[in-house]
């Protein structure tokens, strides 16, 4: 009797959708999931509190004069016989007029003068230095600006009169009066503050002029531009904010000086600074303090005006050199 074989199972079909069972289909992997997103976690409530010391700091040291000298400049000298501490506008018209304008005016030509050579001077020699192959000279020049740039006063006073004064080495080497000069003018009190302000430009404008990108200047060659080309359409455009801020630096430092111009000219170039220490001293007439107070007061607006020019183009640079 023959035994029937036993049939053997067809292999099962293959699925045509490529099922994970299908035999000969390769099993694909999972899907990855999305990634969360980090989340900023926000500062807790207590994070403020850090900001207490500067926040003090400032009042004392900045909102509580600034609140004495607005007050004072409205108000009648203690001094008078009548009326003292009563409100009043007058020492405010008189800040605005006679010797006291010429000052003003004086210290903001002055002023304006020196920071625009400043700026000018101070740009090519801060580009000079960071495109030289010398470290060391790099390293010399910003930290001998750094002296500099805090050199005034009394000490600058005397050495500028030891070489260009009168009786200076320089004057009497090169026979200087015989050409006109003086230090002890308008244009000398230019060249001294220009000492410490030009090392204050190359300070101020070295970290922007490190923000300018090499790909803007290689663009630039891709385009056949020339270097005055660049400088003019490209990078003047761009660090314009921050050599205007550099200007307001140095600007500020120059209408706010006033050791250096007292000890070397005195009253020969009239300064608002020099008026504010005549009025707080009473050289010219007792019981001017207030008087002082809104001649300070005019210069805070005029502080205020230069730097409402200056903010709005400072933000716009930030965009570009971040």
């Amino acid at each position: 009797m023959t035994t029937a074989p036993t049939p053997v199972p067809a292999p099962a079909a293959a699925d045509p959708s490529g099922g994970p069972g299908a035999p000969g289909t390769a099993t694909a992997p999972p899907a990855a999931r999305p990634t969360a997103r980090p989340t900023r976690r926000r500062p807790r409530g207590g994070a403020w509190l850090a900001t207490v010391p500067l926040l003090a700091f400032f009042l004392v040291g900045f909102g509580l004069p600034a609140v004495a000298i607005v007050t004072g400049a409205f108000t009648v000298s203690s001094d008078a016989e009548s009326g003292a501490g009563s409100f009043t506008t007058a020492n405010l018209t008189d800040s605005v007029q006679g010797a006291y304008w010429t000052a003003l005016v004086s210290s903001v030509k002055l002023s304006a003068l020196t920071a625009l050579i400043g700026t000018v001077l101070g740009v090519p020699i801060a580009q000079a230095v960071l495109t030289s192959r010398f470290r060391l000279l790099r390293e010399a020049v910003l930290t001998a600006s750094g002296v500099l740039a805090n050199f005034g006063g009394l000490p600058l006073a005397f050495a500028f009169v030891a070489t260009l004064g009168n009786a200076g080495e320089l004057t009497k080497a090169f026979h200087l009066t015989d050409h006109g000069w003086s230090l002890y003018s308008f244009t000398g009190l230019a060249v001294t503050y220009l000492y410490f302000l030009v090392p204050l430009m190359v300070l101020t404008i070295t970290p922007a002029l490190e923000g300018l990108r090499l790909q803007w200047r290689e663009a630039a060659r891709n385009n056949r531009a020339t270097t005055p080309q660049y400088w003019r359409h490209v990078a003047l455009p761009i660090l314009f904010p921050s050599l205007l801020g550099g200007f307001v630096l140095l600007f500020g430092s120059a209408f706010a000086a006033y050791a250096t111009a007292a000890a070397m000219v005195g009253a020969t170039v009239p300064l608002i600074s020099r008026q504010i220490a005549d009025a707080l001293s009473g050289n010219v007439l007792v019981g001017q303090g207030n008087l002082a107070l809104a001649l300070s007061l005019d210069m805070i607006i005029v502080a205020v005006l230069v730097m409402a020019v200056y903010l709005p183009l400072q933000r716009r640079s930030a965009r570009w050199l971040s």
